[in-house]
């Protein structure tokens, strides 16, 4: 599988099971190449990813990504060989370390060192037993990485990197990392939305979410912000890093910055003007699909 030039990454489980399968098969039609959902605390990822390529044709699915404090490393390998398996080689495989919070707080295990605890998950993948049928390809997979050493591990063991939450600058340093041929899947918001107030009002509203988490925090940290950027939902310059709001050109602009940047797949995170999270802005993925 290719994940392709353009993707969309989006929380589909707020969805009835009807609506999210007709949301795959919009964004199938409108030419995208991938798309991906996350894992938290709703539905089973495999479970919805297999849902999800039983109704559509063409469109990839790929997990945005899967915590690895979920399932055991065979049960992933299983899930992972099965899916590509399934649908001719258009799942792709994105796993995480997710957040100590998610981890201790709501699943009641330990969360141990980022790096070490993926590095030993991946090799127990490798290792794990699999004697069904196997896809034809090998399937791919990628991790979600953020810093210098997890980069590294995402090159040395998988197809490439998925980087969640960053920017243009981040994703120049991942390239350079990865090296020229791994994959470098970025999630990039975008907000269809001119005016600078109630655009970086509703970004702020998401990435105060995230900017709670020890990991994206540490993450930007490391490129220059500082606290008072991450405070209340984040500073304009660190909103205007995080989320392409503007015009359909203005946000065409920040996608070829990424590409530009060393970007070879672009997950558009489509935020809505009405400031509800988890309402699909389908106008901002219409306009932009010229580029898928």
């Amino acid at each position: 599988m290719e994940p392709g030039k353009l993707g969309v990454w989006y929380y589909l489980d707020g969805m009835r099971a009807n609506i999210a399968t007709a949301t795959a098969q919009r964004i199938e039609a409108l030419g995208y190449s991938t798309l991906w959902i996350p894992e938290s605390t709703g539905r089973n990822p495999f479970a919805h990813a297999g849902w999800l390529l039983a109704n559509t044709t063409r469109l990839n699915i790929a997990t945005g990504i899967a915590s690895i404090y979920h399932r055991e490393a065979g049960v992933t390998l299983a899930g992972q060989q099965t899916l590509a398996e399934l649908s001719d080689d258009r799942f792709l495989l994105g796993l995480g370390v997710s957040h100590q919070i998610m981890v201790e707080g709501i699943r009641n295990r330990e969360y141990a060192k980022p790096l070490a605890t993926m590095r030993a998950y991946l090799q127990a993948m490798d290792a794990a037993p699999y004697t069904a049928r196997r896809p034809a390809v090998p399937p791919a997979r990628v991790i979600a990485a953020l810093g210098p050493k997890m980069l590294e591990l995402a090159r040395d063991t998988c197809a490439g990197a998925h980087p969640f939450f960053t920017s243009v600058e981040h994703t120049a340093i991942a390239r350079k990392i990865l090296g020229p041929n791994k994959w470098l899947c970025v999630e990039q918001r975008v907000l269809l939305d001119a005016n600078a107030d109630t655009a970086r009002t509703t970004a702020r509203a998401v990435a105060q979410r995230h900017l709670a988490l020890p990991n994206y925090r540490n993450n930007w940290l490391s490129l220059g912000f500082n606290e008072a950027d991450l405070a209340n939902g984040g500073s304009d310059r660190f909103i205007d890093a995080t989320c392409a709001w503007g015009s359909v050109d203005k946000i065409k602009e920040r996608i070829a910055a990424q590409y530009a940047a060393g970007a070879s797949h672009v997950c558009l995170h489509p935020l809505n003007p009405n400031g509800r999270i988890g309402d699909l802005h389908w106008p901002v993925l219409e306009q932009l699909s010229d580029l898928a």
